[in-house]
């Protein structure tokens, strides 16, 4: 697709990159079978190829609309399109670059911006953890719509850290809203790694991974949230002492992987930033080297009450964002376990994508809805999956337990 630059893009890195993208393109549409806003909508502005348009008429320096801010808003960043584009575009970079630019030209209505502003600081604040407990203390006085936002108290097990010392380490980063959501996750990630001899590391310095930032349109906080991980795991990688930096939620791991991209305009982080991108690990790209060293341990404790047939749900973030399939699924079924994907539509997004089900709720439930009816049929135990986000969302819809696919593996190790 050829573009030619508004003069205010001419010689700018977003300019440059937009430009990049474009000329992917070949305008195929294969993408829009792909889209789930599509699929609801119907609209071509609501898919990926209408939305590129959007944005190419935007850097050719077209009047900017609310009405292109609201097609782009409901773009769930599932990457979905970038899986099934022959041409290789990089959508999701160019969405992130469109939206920018978009924002700076059209004002929200202050109502938006008020929720933004509070996503975008309470998900990240130390205060987020304290707040979630006084939301589970005032849990069955809320709103329906607020208690499904509030999961239930974790078990007693959620801080139970291993103590072992082992010579393999493993960075881990804890996130923004997994600690005082679901705790267990990490607990459970630490548990498991240490029953198949590595030990698992925190940087107290690390947060937010800088995705919720990105994704609300706050590009220099997210680059802010991305270089402090990165100052607070370069000692660590820097000396040697861990031989990766394993992330248990998929969303996370999408934009770790990226630092190097996102920072390769920091001449003072761009070295460093690809450093951290490459050692960076999603928790199934583990699972093949520890299955060996687990497998022993189930086979003398078969798992007691745990939850054996299982359904998955692959996130976009893992299955289209880092382009990793079927390792969970692998792994979990050479351990034993009974684990099927729905039949249909299991590459497409279930609604959550980070902060997307609250300020999009009708789409989001929308597609929640479709993929538990999809998930049904299988009759599971459990629904698993490997981030925060869809397991919180999903659980709004079911009564079917649904978990991260590791609390699973260390409930069976531990019973």
């Amino acid at each position: 697709m050829q573009t030619a630059l508004a003069p205010e893009f001419q010689g700018t890195p977003e300019g440059e990159a937009a430009e990049a993208i474009l000329r992917k393109c070949v305008h195929c549409g294969f993408c829009t079978a792909t889209c789930p806003t599509y699929q609801l909508l119907g609209d071509e502005l609501d898919g990926p190829r209408g939305r590129i348009y959007l944005m190419k008429q935007v850097f050719e320096g077209a009047p900017v609309t609310r009405s292109t801010q609201l097609h782009l808003d409901r773009c769930l960043t599932c990457r979905n399109c970038e899986s099934t584009c022959p041409s290789g575009v990089q959508y999701g970079a160019l969405v992130d670059l469109g939206r920018a630019v978009v924002d700076q030209r059209v004002e929200r209505p202050a109502s938006e911006k008020a929720v933004r502003w509070l996503l975008k600081e309470g998900l990240t604040s130390p205060l987020f953890e304290p707040a979630m407990k006084l939301g589970r203390l005032a849990r069955p006085l809320l709103p329906a719509a607020l208690k499904a936002k509030v999961p239930a108290a974790p078990g007693a097990g959620a801080h139970r850290w291993p103590t072992r010392e082992h010579k393999r380490k493993v960075l881990m980063l804890l996130g923004c809203v997994q600690p005082g959501m679901m705790p267990n996750i990490n607990s459970a990630t630490a548990r498991v790694l240490d029953a198949a001899g590595i030990q698992t590391v925190v940087a107290d310095g690390a947060g937010c991974c800088g995705a919720i930032r990105t994704h609300l349109d706050d590009r220099e906080g997210g680059l802010a949230d991305m270089r402090r991980n990165v100052d607070a795991w370069w000692p660590l990688i820097e000396r040697g002492e861990v031989e990766a930096i394993v992330m248990n939620a998929s969303g996370c791991g999408a934009t770790v992987k990226e630092y190097g991209h996102h920072l390769a305009h920091d001449a003072a982080y761009a070295e460093r930033a690809a450093r951290v991108s490459a050692a960076t690990r999603d928790l199934s790209e583990l699972l093949p080297e520890i299955v060996p060293a687990l497998k022993p341990r189930l086979a003398q404790q078969p798992g007691g009450g745990a939850p054996r047939r299982l359904a998955y749900h692959p996130p976009c973030t893992l299955q289209h964002g880092q382009k990793l399939r079927g390792g969970v699924e692998g792994g979990l079924r050479e351990l034993g376990f009974e684990v099927t994907l729905p039949a249909n539509e299991s590459h497409l997004c279930c609604g959550s994508a980070g902060t997307y089900s609250v300020l999009q709720p009708e789409l989001a439930y929308s597609l929640r809805d479709r993929k538990l009816a999809n998930i049904e049929p299988l009759q599971p135990q459990a629904i698993v999956s490997a981030n925060i986000g869809c397991i919180q969302h999903l659980q709004t819809g079911t009564s079917t337990p649904v978990r991260h696919w590791v609390e699973v593996l260390d409930e069976a190790l531990e019973a």
